[in-house]
């Protein structure tokens, strides 16, 4: 079965919000530890080295990306458990992220927000962060790592026409 998108924009007055949402049935605090524990970060994301505090940055290892690279992530903002604000540059250029968590029916909410410049590219971003917030659950579930490629190119069309709109 192929993951459904679940990915929306919504315009700025500087770009564009990509916003995803996850809901996890455990309170902020655990769900801001696979957030921000590098043993944790390391089952769905990467693990990280470094000293973590706002106004600093940290290596990550991007462990499901070819070749497993690391880039410098700056910590912009930090309030645990219920926000962390985030930049990185590379070579497709500045990514601004944002993890937001709030209590929403006796369980927590992720809301994932990617602030964009514009919708360029959002076909092959969207469904990046579709597939890195699905591992996410996954490793919180101890379910199985999903698949890269049941995410792209099958969600490119879903997120391009959402910019189109």
């Amino acid at each position: 079965m192929s993951p459904v998108p679940t990915g929306r924009l919504f315009r700025t007055d500087t770009g564009v919000d990509l916003v995803l949402t996850r809901m996890f049935r455990a309170p902020a605090e655990d769900v801001w530890a696979s957030l921000t524990e590098p043993e944790r970060t390391a089952r769905w994301f990467g693990p990280w080295e470094g000293q973590a505090a706002p106004g600093r940055s940290v290596k990550v290892q991007l462990a499901f990306e070819d070749g497993a690279p690391w880039m410098d992530i700056r910590i912009e903002s930090c309030e645990p458990p219920r926000l962390l604000d985030l930049s990185s540059v590379d070579e497709s250029g500045t990514w601004r992220t944002e993890l937001r968590l709030s209590d929403v029916d006796g369980g927590t909410e992720l809301r994932f927000v990617h602030h964009l410049e514009s919708t360029e590219g959002v076909g092959d971003v969207g469904p990046g962060w579709e597939y890195y917030l699905d591992l996410l659950v996954g490793s919180r579930e101890g379910a199985a790592p999903v698949r890269f490629e049941d995410y792209y190119p099958a969600q490119k069309p879903y997120y391009e026409g959402l910019a189109a709109t």
